[in-house]
């Protein structure tokens, strides 16, 4: 029987000579001067040198695509992307409108580049309840609802939507938006400054126009509150208030602040329709006689005494004060801000009393 040999493990320095000798090996081909590494150990490296920048690639994509996620919700969240609303659910009596009248040539010419080359320029809403407010876009709102009859393509319209609210925001950007499409006249101008602080929307009628048209000039801003002066004394009563012109309109408040108010009111109250030439006519007549009337009061004899009633204050803040002329009595609520509905009331009581 054949004795069995021992299997003895190579040492450290045994391992090193095999390595050695592994290394000077040939190789089979006479053209190749470098050892390579065996075939699998290439395919190995490869698969793992591409898995490593491909998941570079991975990582930087996703890197992209959540850096355009954020964007695009700031983005949403500033106004700056159009979404399609229905247009029911679109309040287009949101805030009081600053455009007086509508041009129906001009609504014409819209209503026909709507139909060929659609909305270009989106409308503007804030969120309201269930639905939306309108900002600014009143006449391609209409037109919209115009077209929407007969093309259902215009069942819904694109809109910003923006947390404008219904306060100072939402009235800043109807203004901007007109002013820099068409420009509003310089009574629409006045009007809106009035219509926004009656409703609470600002303190006064002049932080109303101080804010409004806080990119125009100091001159500028003037003569929007002498428009405003004008609407705020007989805008109920004028026919054709968008058809005067600047120096009209300064003409009619200069002799408002000279006290010819009532009688301005007393002229236009109780005619019938007019032509903005007639209506105007009959005021530039009303300011005439006003005017020789207070010359002729001028023109020696005493002057007319005046007589201020002791102050009166409100309960919830604020005085009443009056002065007593001959004929004439004139009362002032300071520090109080009333809304226009509840200054007609004061009126109508006062009108009773006199009854």
């Amino acid at each position: 029987m054949a004795k069995r040999r021992r299997l003895i493990a190579p040492g450290t320095e045994e391992l090193e000579q095999l390595e050695a000798g592994f290394a000077a090996k040939p190789s089979l081909s006479p053209f190749e001067t470098n050892s390579a590494p065996p075939p699998i150990a290439q395919v190995a490296a490869e698969a793992a040198s591409l898995g490593g920048m491909a998941a570079v690639t991975d990582r930087v994509a996703l890197a992209q695509d959540q850096g355009d996620a954020a964007r695009w919700r700031d983005a949403q969240e500033a106004g700056l992307v159009a979404q399609m609303l229905p247009l029911d659910q679109i309040d287009a009596d949101f805030i009081r409108r600053d455009r007086m009248v509508e041009d129906e040539e001009a609504m014409a010419e819209l209503l026909e580049s709507l139909r060929l080359n659609g909305l270009r320029t989106p409308i503007e809403v804030t969120p309201e309840g269930d639905g939306f407010g309108l900002i600014s876009g009143f006449r391609r709102l209409e037109a919209f609802r115009r077209l929407s009859g007969t093309d259902p393509r215009f069942a819904e319209i694109p809109a910003f939507v923006r947390n404008a609210g219904a306060g100072q925001g939402a009235y800043v950007s109807m203004v901007e938006e007109n002013e820099l499409r068409a420009n509003l006249t310089p009574y629409e101008r006045g009007r809106i400054a009035v219509l926004a602080a009656g409703q609470g929307v600002f303190p006064s009628t002049e932080a109303a126009v101080d804010v409004l048209f806080a990119a125009a000039s100091k001159a500028k801003r003037s003569k929007v509150r002498s428009f405003a002066m004008v609407h705020e004394s007989l805008g109920d009563l004028l026919q054709h208030p968008v058809a005067l012109s600047e120096k009209a309109g300064l003409k009619l408040a200069s002799a408002i602040r000279n006290g010819a108010q009532a009688v301005l009111r007393d002229a236009l109250a109780g005619v019938g329709p007019l032509d903005a030439k007639a209506e105007w006519g009959i005021l530039e007549k009303a300011m005439s006689d006003s005017s020789d009337a207070s010359q002729s009061k001028s023109r020696g004899g005493r002057p007319t005494e005046v007589l201020r009633l002791p102050k009166r204050p409100l309960k919830g803040g604020g005085e009443v004060w009056a002065e007593v002329a001959s004929g004439e009595l004139r009362l002032k609520i300071k520090g109080r801000e009333l809304a226009l509905a509840d200054a007609e009331d004061l009126v109508n009581q006062l009108c009773e009393q006199f009854e």
